[in-house]
């Protein structure tokens, strides 16, 4: 993500919000490698506790999710 507009998102967000986390990845390169950047504002266990809440819903809407064949 261009640097300009990652700051101006995290300027936003720390207005706006007592804590963040921001991860972005960009489209993969002709190897398939992405670069994935990520970022938080606030304290850094509410950070945490934001990440394994969003890895916690996830897992849920995996098993939500049918597997097919």
């Amino acid at each position: 993500m261009d640097n300009e507009i990652c700051e101006r998102i995290k300027k936003e967000l720390s207005q706006k919000h007592e804590c963040y986390v921001l991860i972005t990845c960009g489209k993969p390169n002709s190897n398939g490698d992405m670069e994935v950047s990520f970022s938080y504002g606030g304290d850094a266990d509410l950070a945490s506790y934001l990440i394994q809440g969003a890895q916690s819903y996830m897992d849920e809407e995996d098993e939500r999710t049918p597997a097919y064949c």
